[in-house]
Formats: structure tokens, C-alpha cells, sequence
């Protein structure tokens, strides 16, 4: 049985509103899973490419995400738009997006230096400037690119305070 949102007027239906929180969003956190250590969980920050319907973010070439990927590349993930707490009406507004997908870990430098830049344009005030100083050959080969091929999405929100009676 699939379970459907309980709070029925706090999903997000448009494909375009998700989109926009995970554009949006300052990080994502994402979840995997080992058969030998269980689930895992990662912040990462990243970028969000609605060309390829993907998510970018950049990791180290070794450690324990990359092993559990390598065996298990199906991930959960989740990105947030805070909003804020609302004092006195014990009430949190927020706006999320769910995803899951499936991690490639990318070789092609191309690919690379696109990732880089869909990455510095969503985190970056001055991406031109960062894209000039910090993208080149070198550093091209050593970075580890991930790419989360989203497959699915739901989103919630809470944008006004509700109080129970």
C-alpha cells in the first residue's frame, strides 16, 4: 500500500513548484542505504539542473558515501525552504520537496565543468567571477561530480499559520 499525504492542503501538485524549492534550497540532505551498516544520511550542497532533470553535488573521491553508492546507488532525498518558527503560534512555515533517484558519479570533464557551473550559479552571488577562478583543467580531473537522476518527487508546505483547535 502506498500512503498518500495526510494533510491534503499541504501538498505541492505542480512540478514547477518542487523544482523551485530544489533550485531554491541551500543544500539537500540525502539518504542511502548499506546492507552491512544500515541507512546513511548526508547534507550535501548542490545544483539543480531542469535540462537534465538532475541534481549535482560534488564530493570527495573516497569514504563511506561513495562505497554505499557504489554498491546501492538509490537514494532518498529531501531539500527545504525554511521559512521561519512562528512565536506564539507554535507553528514552523517551511516549503520541501522528496525526491528519489539514482547516483552516477560522472567521468566525462564536459559533464564536469557543466555540473560545476549549474553548481556555482545556484550557490553564488558573483558566479562569473567564481567560474573564472576556480574552474580549469586541473581542477576538472580531481573533482568527484555526483548526479542524482530524480525518477520521483512529492512536495509539502505549510505557508500559513495554522492553528488547532
Amino acid at each position: 500500500m502506498v500512503r498518500t499525504i495526510r494533510r491534503k492542503e499541504k501538498a505541492i501538485l505542480e512540478q514547477t513548484e518542487m523544482i523551485d524549492i530544489l533550485s531554491k534550497a541551500k543544500y539537500i540532505t540525502i539518504a542511502m542505504y548499506s546492507e552491512e551498516e544500515g541507512p546513511y544520511l548526508v547534507t550535501l550542497s548542490h545544483g539543480y539542473d531542469s535540462e537534465k532533470y538532475s541534481i549535482y553535488f560534488h564530493c570527495a573521491q573516497e569514504g563511506k558515501k561513495i562505497d554505499i553508492l557504489s554498491k546501492n546507488n538509490t537514494v532518498w532525498g529531501q531539500a527545504i525552504v525554511d521559512l521561519g518558527y512562528v512565536q506564539g503560534a507554535c507553528d514552523h512555515l517551511y516549503a520541501t520537496t522528496q525526491f528519489r533517484g539514482h547516483v552516477t558519479f560522472i567521468e566525462d570533464i564536459a559533464e564536469k565543468e557543466h555540473a560545476l557551473k549549474v553548481m556555482i550559479k545556484g550557490l553564488e552571488d558573483n558566479p562569473a567571477k567564481v567560474i573564472e577562478e576556480q574552474i580549469d583543467q586541473k581542477s576538472l580531473k580531481r573533482v568527484n561530480i555526483g548526479r542524482i537522476d530524480i525518477e520521483y518527487m512529492t512536495g509539502k508546505k505549510s505557508k500559513d499559520v495554522v492553528i488547532s483547535t
